[in-house]
């Protein structure tokens, strides 16, 4: 119930009986326990105090102060330990200071209980007179402070057949018997009865005491085995280890992105408004699981790069993690090379890394589809786009160009006829 740095300061402040008054270890008990700690502390107390060798006199009269203080300020019949109060004062067996001094602090005997507490508890055991002290009875001392708060305990049999916890002798040494014949007095050497370490026994048991006694436990034996009878079906219990596949697509909410999903259907067919593209690439920033529920798939995709280009660039964009965007870039990289196929692959290659082998098979295919139009106003045209295309993949080093030197610098000897193709082959020959 109290950790080691607050079973030490406990010790410390009941070791401050010698010389400290009773009153500064109080006020110094309050400045170190919180409110909420009392309780804890004033129990490890009384455990102390019922073991009657393990505290030394001064140490039990600042205990039993430190357990009445802590509640002063309310009634006594209020203080959880009262009872402990009354029992050591009407204790015939105890010290007559002892009785005394909790009469005084309880206010029995009418004196000032404010001169009680600005003596030492050494100063008060040496200065004791027992003349002017009276000791009333248990019964008129439980009636006054008592009250009707506090009933009789719980009487429980287990808890009254329990045990008390195993307390260590402090004047014994750890690890002694102190029965052995090494212990009776010999003469001219010293005994080894005294020399345990009392303070070390205190701190050892206000950091792992326990409010509860060795009580017997309540054994529950196994109930016995019925025995097998002839004919009977035995129950099987074969050791089967199935490895659960979750279901991903169960239970999923097949109406999210309802809007999403029908604009790229549309967007499959026509170019859509600025208002509407607007609208599904605000819907993909915000949910980007969307573009699995949009409905496109790898066979759609040229329709949605030839009408709507910067919504394919988004999808493609989202779909990169998917185990099914190699099946996107193997429809992209073969379907019809135009203008709007070779801006999609531009802006992906700026923002994100496209596999080496793509980009190749893509401008392979974007020379061949040059060299095999026969009309020359659209070859003408078709070359100049991807002339300026390789040229920004070079200045941007998407790509390593000496992977299709060969290739390129043919394709631009063949059109060198076109201003872009020229400005394209001595790009080249800068960076051969």
């Amino acid at each position: 119930m109290l950790g080691f740095e607050d079973s030490g300061n406990l010790l410390r402040l009941l070791n401050g009986g010698e010389e400290q008054t009773v009153e500064d270890i109080v006020s110094e008990f309050n400045s170190i326990f919180r409110q909420s700690q009392y309780f804890n502390a004033c129990t490890a107390l009384e455990y102390l105090i019922t073991e009657e060798k393990v505290l030394s006199p001064t140490q039990r009269l600042i205990a039993f102060a430190i357990i009445q203080q802590a509640y002063a300020s309310q009634q006594p019949s209020s203080n959880p330990f009262i009872s402990r109060l009354v029992d050591a004062a009407s204790d015939d067996a105890a010290e007559k200071y002892e009785r005394a001094f909790v009469l005084q602090l309880l206010g029995f005997t009418g004196g000032n209980n404010i001169e009680l507490l600005k003596q030492s508890a050494a100063d008060y055991i040496k200065n004791f007179d027992l003349s002017p002290h009276s000791f009333p009875q248990r019964e008129q001392l439980q009636q006054q402070y008592c009250g009707k708060g506090h009933p009789e305990p719980f009487k429980c049999l287990f808890k009254d057949n329990s045990v008390k916890n195993v307390v260590p002798d402090p004047d014994v040494p750890h690890g002694c018997n102190s029965n052995s014949s090494e212990f009776d007095a010999q003469p001219g050497v010293a005994s080894k009865i005294g020399s345990g370490n009392r303070d070390e026994t205190v701190s050892g048991l206000l950091s792992s005491f326990s409010l509860e006694g060795l009580g017997p436990q309540w054994i529950r034996p196994f109930p016995p085995r019925l025995p097998v009878m002839d004919g009977e079906l035995l129950w099987l219990n074969p050791d089967m280890n199935h490895e659960l596949l979750w279901d991903y697509g169960m239970c999923a909410d097949t109406s999210r992105g309802a809007a999403v999903r029908d604009l790229i259907a549309k967007a499959l067919k026509n170019p859509l408004v600025p208002v509407q593209q607007e609208q599904v690439l605000v819907e993909l920033a915000n949910d980007p699981k969307l573009v699995y529920h949009c409905g496109l798939t790898p066979k759609k995709l040229p329709e949605l790069v030839e009408n709507n280009p910067m919504i394919a660039v988004e999808v493609l964009i989202k779909l990169v993690n998917s185990p099914e965007i190699s099946e996107y870039f193997t429809v992209l990289v073969n379907m019809e090379m135009s203008l709007h196929s070779m801006e999609v692959v531009n802006r992906l290659t700026t923002t994100i890394e496209l596999p080496t082998e793509f980009l190749h098979t893509y401008i392979s295919n974007c020379i061949s589809a040059c060299q095999g139009i026969k009309d020359r106003y659209m070859q003408n045209r078709l070359v100049r786009l991807v002339c300026v295309f390789l040229q920004s993949l070079i200045r941007n080093k998407i790509i390593n160009v000496h992977d299709i030197f060969i290739e390129v610098q043919a394709f631009c000897i063949e059109f060198s006829r076109i201003r872009e193709a020229a400005g394209l082959f001595r790009l080249l020959k800068t960076l051969e």
